[in-house]
């Protein structure tokens, strides 16, 4: 039997199967550690380690070895852990190395397992499990990890296993990040080691404030349902404190305004200086980069930021740069600055990079991460920025790697590809290993690249599959705002095939940008695009990677604002392409979702099928910190969430109730913690009152991931056979 691409797409993982990642190059730059699995259709990560002189790979830790041929097993935490952070696979998921990156630690089923780095010897460390987040100190002396609520710590032999913190009696933990942090501000860990090896900074969290949800599973009735802890828009958050606790059980309580900056956002320690964190007001308007006092805990305020919209939260920073100088990316100029009415219309602004007072970038770049700081120079991700129009010299979608000195200079770009790519690089000791993906071909290529002269010292191969089909977006800028857009049509399409069914593909909202550079990211749309339609995807304002105020100009209109400019790109590009209006549908996932119901509600005009997969339907009903940056709270602005929501009487009464009733699918996994499946049921129930036709599709034991090999498969031919349906498509 002929492998279909559903199928494929399913069980590679969307091909990230055997595909190497998660790359750390020792100081020295003589090796580098990475994950990848045996194939593209196996699900367990193994560790590797390549010698980069001679290009040697060896296993430095197989899962399957160190586990007996077991099955793996996770604890709740874990699977929580696994579930913010998007990682559905296995093995080997994730690692930490001494500062030497000669050993490296990491859990497997709930146990704690090390591995030198220079002999490839994998060994259990006996110790109290499940094992969550087990981290080397930098000497490679001791590991710290979790369990059971508290934060240990054992020598590397397993000697001296001893609680430094907690268990605490009902809903403490230790070292773990809370559900918020992990889920939206990407801190996804909760204790860092001293540069001395001598102490953490750890959090202790207590959840206890937060309201309780519960998440059942309606096709095993004789389980007990799961009790979680969700702090929806409007109500309490977790309360957040961090300590200092010494190996010689020492204990200081690091202190701030938590009453007016209760987000924990980013935590840095390293021996450029001491203990750095960001702190975050509720309304995310406010931030402070604080210094602590490692002997009393005090905090020093060394920078404070303020924006009248919010301010961005970015990967890498704040760090401290070798000479002390504090390294970050802020937003400046416009609607960065929080010009409403220019937010409104997608104004600019620019995102820079700081060192200390002096700027690294101009408003041609937009930044996006650092990379790395190193003795005289960072590297770092960037767009091509929104200022004087240079966001339209290259196709949109493209990021790449750059590196400035520390000391001011011109940006260089890294790159072993030509034209626009997707891009990112870790470094270590003058080697760099750098991964681009391209249009040019599928998945990703991994170059070690000499930094002083950009030589190349090998590649990494990867094992992951080769797609069966291939694609061709085209990436271009559209309507008066240059919204960012890609088209997919069929393949093999001649004009003289006349105008096709439109497929809206978006994701359209904050923290998705989706019209990529990458030949990858653009695969499924081929596939519906075979199908007989012409695929668009639109980046409108509220997406990331074109310019501050293009992102904020959501705030408080997340609806109106994200719904108009899938509208504008479909109108601009039925110029060019041969769309048929007349046939417009419309899928997405997450916030998608809520854009695609949208769409068939307020402007059935336009769209005239959708697929709706885990959408948010009331604002309410979501997490504090996501929420509340782009609609307030529902007690200081109820309008924003009245006219955001698809289901209260102020949302539906946008609904004209003449309008055309159309196709609606809903498509929710009932074990989902994160939007959960109220929200479907919820809308659901309003559509029924209000006589409209629609399907639900529940996902039992699915998560809001639904990546299970067989659901990810059938959720596509489903999704194609409703669309064909209701556009009246014929196979």
């Amino acid at each position: 039997m002929a492998t279909t691409f559903p199928r494929q797409h399913a069980r590679t993982h969307r091909f990230t199967l055997g595909a190497p990642r998660s790359f750390t190059v020792a100081p020295d730059g003589s090796r580098v550690a990475f994950l990848r699995s045996r194939s593209g259709s196996d699900l367990a990560h193994l560790l590797w380690v390549r010698d980069v002189a001679s290009g040697e790979e060896r296993i430095a830790a197989d899962p399957e070895e160190l586990l007996g041929g077991a099955a793996e097993e996770l604890s709740p935490e874990e699977r929580a852990r696994r579930e913010r952070s998007r990682e559905g696979t296995a093995g080997v998921v994730g690692y930490a190395t001494d500062s030497s990156m000669k050993m490296a630690a990491f859990a497997l089923s709930g146990r704690l397992f090390t591995a030198d780095l220079l002999t490839g010897k994998a060994a259990e460390l006996p110790t109290p499990t499940p094992v969550v987040d087990p981290r080397p100190s930098p000497d490679g002396r001791h590991v710290a990890y979790v369990s059971g609520g508290a934060l240990r710590v054992a020598a590397v032999d397993g000697e001296d296993d001893r609680a430094l913190a907690g268990p605490e009696p009902g809903t403490v933990t230790w070292g773990l990040a809370e559900f918020i942090a992990a889920e939206e501000m990407s801190r996804t860990r909760g204790y860092w080691w001293s540069p001395g090896a001598d102490r953490l900074l750890a959090a202790r969290v207590d959840d206890a404030p937060v309201q309780r949800w519960t998440i059942a599973d309606p096709a095993n009735p004789q389980q007990e349902p799961t009790r979680v802890a969700y702090p929806a828009a409007g109500t309490q958050n977790a309360e957040v404190t961090l300590h200092l606790l010494g190996l010689d059980g020492s204990r200081v309580q690091v202190d701030w305004d938590r009453e007016r900056y209760p987000y924990l956002a980013r935590a840095h320690w390293s021996s450029a200086g001491p203990p750095l964190l960001l702190v975050q007001s509720r309304d995310q308007r406010e931030a402070a980069y604080l210094t602590v006092d490692t002997a009393t805990g005090a905090t020093s305020v060394t920078l404070a930021e303020y924006d009248p919209i919010w301010l961005e939260l970015f990967g890498g920073v704040p760090a401290w740069a070798p000479d002390g100088e504090l390294v970050r990316i802020t937003d400046e100029g416009g609607a960065a600055q929080g010009d409403r009415a220019d937010a409104a219309r997608g104004g600019g602004g620019a995102r820079v990079l700081m060192a200390g007072a002096r700027r690294l970038t101009s408003p041609a770049l937009h930044v996006r991460a650092v990379l790395d700081i190193g003795e005289e120079d960072v590297l770092f991700s960037a767009s091509e920025g929104d200022g004087g129009g240079a966001a339209d010299r290259r196709a949109p979608g493209d990021i790449g790697v750059y590196r400035v000195p520390l000391a001011g200079g011109e940006p260089v770009r890294i790159a072993d590809e030509e034209g626009p790519h997707l891009a990112s690089a870790v470094r270590g000791g003058g080697t760099l290993v750098l991964s681009t993906a391209a249009l040019s071909g599928p998945g990703a290529r991994v170059v070690l690249l000499r930094e002083a002269d950009s030589a190349r010292l090998g590649a990494i191969e990867s094992y992951a599959e080769t797609p069966v089909l291939s694609t061709a977006p085209r990436l271009l800028h559209t309507g008066r705002r240059r919204i960012p857009a890609a088209v997919v049509l069929p393949s093999g399409y001649q004009e003289s095939d006349g105008p096709l069914p439109v497929l809206m593909d978006p994701y359209g909202g904050p923290h998705g940008q989706r019209v990529v550079a990458a030949h990858n990211a653009h695969l499924t749309a081929q596939w519906f695009a075979d199908q007989g339609f012409a695929v668009v995807t639109a980046d409108g304002r509220g997406t990331p990677g074109h310019s501050p105020g293009w992102e904020k100009a959501v705030s408080r209109r997340i609806a109106a604002v994200t719904l108009e400019d899938q509208v504008e790109a479909l109108h601009a590009l039925a110029e060019d392409f041969p769309l048929d209006l007349s046939r417009v549908g419309i899928r997405g996932w997450s916030y998608g979702g809520y854009l695609a119901a949208l769409a068939v509600l307020r402007r059935p005009d336009v769209f005239h099928a959708a697929v709706a997969g885990a959408p948010v339907t009331d604002w309410r009903l979501y997490d504090t910190h996501y929420t509340e940056r782009y609609c307030g709270t529902p007690q200081e602005d109820p309008d924003s969430y009245a006219e955001a929501s698809l289901i209260t009487d102020e949302g539906l009464s946008l609904v004209d109730e003449d309008s055309p009733h159309r196709p609606l699918m809903i498509i929710h996994g009932l074990a989902d913690d994160n939007v959960v499946v109220a929200h479907a049921l919820r809308l659901s129930s309003a559509l029924l009152a209000a006589g409209r036709r629609h399907e639900v599709l529940p996902l039992s034991g699915v998560t809001h991931m639904a990546s299970g090999a067989a659901v990810a498969e059938n959720l596509l031919l489903l999704q194609v056979d409703f669309l064909k349906r209701s556009l009246g498509i014929a196979d």
